[in-house]
Parts: structure tokens; C-alpha cells; sequence
């Protein structure tokens, strides 16, 4: 694990190996933004919830807005690249990003992300 101000970041290469199974991807409820984003829910409870975003590999680079993480946000890349203003992270990278903190995430390539917020996110204007 290393820390880059207040972001913590891990790989998993090194003793995980894992391929995704597309055809179960595509049974998941997926919900389509437009804009080569989508979100599928887990999991949710109260504010907290469980989500896997699916990126295009023509996605807009303006797919996800500027958001703050009200209680933090773990997440690990299974496929591709995301890429903001705290770093790049591939497949098998795992971030935690702390309460408050606020990003504008970009995929690089076509990526699969799953997220954890545990208090929930809000959109920054």
C-alpha cells in the first residue's frame, strides 16, 4: 500500500488473478447514462452502497461529473484505467479516497470499476 496525500492505494497483481465473466455482466440491471457510463447497484443501505460502473471504450471523457465522497470511496479497478486528480490506477489497483474528498474520475479504454461509498456521494456544481 502506498499514500499520496490523502488517497490510499494498493495492487492486487501480484497474488490476484481474476478474469470477468461477461455474460454475467450483462444479466446485472444496468443503468445507461448516455454517455458511455453505466451503473449497476449491488448492494444498498441507507446512505451506503455498492455499485459496479461499466465504461465504454468511446465514452465521453466527461462521462462522470465532479463528485465529493461524503464518507470516502473505496474502489477496485477489475478492467482498463481510471485516471484524476490523485493518480492512475489500473486493474488490480484498490484506492480509498477519504471523507470529503472530491474527484472528476476518466476511464482510459473500456473499464470496470467496483465501488463502495459508505455514506453515500453528492454531485459538485
Amino acid at each position: 500500500m502506498e499514500s499520496s496525500g490523502n488517497v490510499l492505494r494498493g495492487s492486487l497483481n501480484d497474488f490476484l488473478n481474476f478474469d470477468i465473466d461477461g455474460t454475467g455482466l450483462d444479466r446485472l440491471l444496468w443503468r445507461d447514462f448516455g454517455n458511455g457510463l453505466s451503473m449497476a447497484r449491488l448492494a444498498r443501505e441507507n446512505n451506503a452502497e455498492l455499485v459496479l460502473y461499466r465504461i465504454a471504450e468511446q465514452a465521453s471523457p466527461n462521462a462522470f461529473l465532479k463528485h465529493e465522497h461524503l464518507g470516502g470511496e473505496f474502489y477496485l479497478v477489475l478492467k482498463g484505467k481510471i485516471v484524476d486528480e490523485t493518480g492512475e490506477y489500473q486493474k488490480g489497483d484498490v484506492v480509498f479516497l477519504p471523507a470529503q474528498s472530491a474527484h472528476t474520475p476518466r476511464a482510459i479504454g473500456e473499464t470496470i470499476v467496483l465501488v463502495l461509498w459508505p455514506a453515500g456521494v453528492r454531485i459538485i456544481d
